[in-house]
This record gives structure tokens, sequence and C-alpha cells, in this order.
């Protein structure tokens, strides 16, 4: 019998060992919905370019040539991204920015689809596909943040700044 219990006893901090290790902690910030919420929360483009890495085609986009003051945002979860002061004329058809309004709200990751080797950036808090980052854009960065059109929205204030940006 105490062979038995000792057994159990062993297997029982083996197990929560284990348990411990797999245990990751969960961001509750983090948005997360089923495929069929973000279908019918997004347009066809919307949900084509931010939930299956998508592209819509240069030049045709909502914001490519937008010049207005204000913040540019996440279309699914509103996440505020860049403000328009960083944005710039690339020429590539696409909204174009040197820097997002803070280090935390695009993740970055390796992209090896296409043929190429590029960058993909998406917005930290829902995982949306927002495009991809360059290493050709302008000082102060040197950084050219390609995004689709479809996968933002724009709000307009007075004055772009990092002090108007959503937390």
């Amino acid at each position: 019998m105490k062979l038995n219990m000792a057994a159990i006893l062993m297997a029982s901090v083996a197990l929560t060992a284990c348990a411990k290790e797999e245990i990751t902690p969960v961001d509750t910030n983090k948005v997360v919905k089923s495929e069929a919420e973000w279908q019918e929360q997004l347009d066809e483009m919307q949900y084509y370019v931010t939930r299956k890495k998508g592209t819509e085609r240069a030049y045709t986009g909502k914001y490519w040539d937008h010049k207005e003051l204000g913040i540019y945002s996440c279309v699914c979860c509103g996440t505020d991204l860049f403000l328009s002061d960083t944005k710039f004329d690339s020429g590539c058809g696409w909204p174009s920015y040197f820097k997002p309004v803070n280090d935390e709200v695009i993740t970055e990751h390796r992209d090896t689809s296409a043929g190429m080797v590029r960058t993909e950036v998406v917005c930290t808090k829902c995982d949306a596909h927002l495009g991809h980052v360059f290493p050709d854009g302008p000082p102060p960065t040197g950084l050219r943040y390609c995004i689709n059109s479809a996968s933002i929205t724009f709000r307009k204030t007075d004055a772009p700044s990092e002090a108007a940006a959503k937390e």
C-alpha cells in the first residue's frame, strides 16, 4: 500500500509540473471571434484582407490617396494604428506610413507567401492582417508600413497626435 501511495504521489507531482509548463497566460484584452462573427461584422473585402490575409489591388482602396487629418484604426477591433501625419505617398498604391502610433499596436510575422520573404504586420489586439512593412521608407524610421485600406477605418481629428489616439 505504501508503494502505491508513493507512486500516486509521484505521478501527481509530475502531472502538476507538466500542467504548469503547458499553461500559457491568456491575454484578456485580445479580441477573439468565430469566423461567422467576423463575416457578420465585415464586408467581403474586409474579411478577405483581414481574416484570410488577402490584398486589395493597388490604387483601388479607399485610403491610398487620402489626405485628411486624423487617425487610422483597425477595421476589426477599433485599435488606433497610424496617425495621418505619419502617412506619405510611397507611389505603391496602398496607404503607407512610416510608424504606428506605438510599438504595441502592431505585431510582425515572417511571411514567405507569394514566393518572397516579407514582414507581415497584424493588429496585436485581434490578429487582423493589415499589410506588410518594408525597410525602404522615409526618415525618421526608414520604414514603410504598406497597409490595405480594407483593414483600416479613419477618424477625423483637428490635429493628429499620439495624445488623440485611444489607449
